[in-house]
This record gives structure tokens, C-alpha cells and sequence, in this order.
């Protein structure tokens, strides 16, 4: 059996009625964000059997405390930290936390968000069930793969939706791009929405650029067939806004496609 104490962090007088736990997917993650808010990081033991099962145990007090899980169901290992996170929710239910709050920067299955053919399963809300049903009261997430998977919760558990693109702004602002040589690309047609948001937000921020997206036609998952270019972008600086890289396929190809533009 293999245990590992996630010790906390130097302990604080803030956050008195708040609790902070992290599950093993990125604790320095969750320190850094203990750090900011100068509170403590919770003790709590995350351990794996023999035969794979996850063991959890808290070495805190959180009967009628705001716990707060720092959680992202990221890879290398999605299905044990999708189940961490499941059981994290669990024992605090059992503790008698007053509320849960999970903080997944990495929704894992969110791709998975509709029936492209018959017989298949729509895994993210399969997902936002499980975490419901363990008693989660909040969700937060990074770059939801799609918007409406915020749907897929009740109104009872409300998820916010945070946007990484906002902390790339003033980079783009500093470094001397003219907007009418500029061009934002949306690698697929599903995320037209998120470039055309960070194209706005630029544009408050004086620099006034256009917009064009790629369609991509894929043969399997991970395997992308043909792509065709929707917009102008010869002669351009061309930014990509993406929410994810997986193998980096799109990517790439999407890289090569505009070159060839």
C-alpha cells in the first residue's frame, strides 16, 4: 500500500472559517493558491491499495467549514483523479462540511459533451452527475471545452467558468501588434465563440484585429483528415486561441495550413 501525507503549508490566522485540501493532481497548485490567500493548505492523506483502490482520510476539523478542493482531472492518470476527487467531495459530505467547493482547472471527459454518432456516451455531464450526486455545492473550471457543460449541473450547483486567456493580454498589448496586420484564429469551428472573445478583448485594449477560423474534418479521435481555412491571414501576425493541446495534432496541422495561406 501506498500512502502519502500531503503535509500543509505554514499556517495562517486567515480563511478561520474556510478549509483548503488538495488531491494529489497538482499540489503546487493548490500551495501557490494557499500562498496568495494566505491561508493553510489541509492535512489530508491520500492513499493507493495494492490493488489500485484509493484510500482517503482528513486529519482536520471541517464540520460546518466553506472546504475547498483543488482538483484538476488532468492526465496522465484522469480516471484515479477524477476518483480522488469524488471521494474528496464524499468524506467531507460525511464530515459535515457546511459547503464544497471544487476547483478543477483540467475538466476531464469534457470533450465528450455530445452524441456525434449513436451508441456513445455524453461523459462530461456523466461527470457533473457523479460530482452532484456526491454532494459538491460549487464547481470552478478553467476553459470549459464548451460552454454549455455549465449546463450539465443543476441550478442548485452553480460552476463558474474561468477564462486563462485574460492573463495573455497584456503580453500581446506590449509587443507591438497593429491591428490591421493581425489576425486571431480559431483552430476549429467550435471555438469561434473564444476567439472572437479574446479578439474583443484586445480590442479594448486599442489593438482593433481580425478574425478567421479553421474547419477540420477528423477521420478518428486524435486523427485529423483535412482542414480548410475560413478568413485572410497573408501577410498577418496570427494568433491561435485554443482551450486545450492533447497530441498537439490540431495544432501543428493548423500551424502548417495558415504557412501555406
Amino acid at each position: 500500500m501506498k500512502t502519502r501525507l500531503l503535509n500543509p503549508i505554514k499556517l495562517t490566522e486567515g480563511g478561520n472559517n474556510s478549509r483548503f485540501f488538495s488531491g494529489t493532481a497538482n499540489i503546487p497548485l493548490a500551495q501557490e493558491i494557499c500562498e496568495h490567500l494566505d491561508v493553510s493548505l489541509g492535512k489530508i492523506t491520500v492513499k493507493t491499495f495494492a490493488d489500485g483502490e484509493i484510500g482517503i482520510q482528513v486529519h482536520e476539523n471541517v464540520r460546518g467549514k466553506d472546504v475547498y478542493i483543488v482538483q484538476p482531472t488532468c492526465p496522465p492518470d484522469v480516471n484515479d483523479h477524477l476518483m480522488e476527487l469524488i471521494l474528496m467531495i464524499s468524506t467531507m459530505r460525511r464530515a459535515s462540511a457546511r459547503r464544497i467547493t471544487a476547483i478543477i482547472p483540467y475538466y476531464g471527459y469534457a470533450r465528450q459533451d455530445r452524441k456525434m454518432q449513436a451508441r456513445v456516451p455524453i461523459s462530461a455531464a456523466e461527470v457533473a452527475r457523479m460530482l452532484e450526486h456526491m454532494g459538491v455545492d460549487r464547481v470552478v473550471a478553467v476553459d470549459l471545452h464548451c460552454g454549455q457543460i455549465q449546463g450539465f449541473f443543476g441550478p442548485r450547483t452553480p460552476c463558474d467558468n474561468l477564462e486563462g486567456a485574460v492573463v495573455a493580454l497584456p503580453y500581446f498589448t506590449k509587443i507591438g501588434l497593429h491591428g490591421e496586420s493581425t489576425v486571431i484564429v480559431s483552430p476549429d469551428a467550435g471555438g469561434v465563440h473564444r476567439a472572437k472573445k479574446f479578439r474583443d478583448n484586445l480590442k479594448r485594449s486599442g489593438i482593433d484585429c481580425g478574425l478567421a477560423m479553421i474547419i477540420k474534418q477528423r477521420s478518428r479521435a486524435n486523427a485529423i483528415e483535412h482542414m480548410d481555412l475560413v478568413g485572410e491571414v497573408d501577410g498577418s501576425d496570427v494568433i491561435i486561441v485554443d482551450d486545450m493541446i492533447d497530441t498537439a495534432g490540431t495544432l501543428c496541422k493548423a500551424g502548417a495550413e495558415l504557412t501555406r495561406a
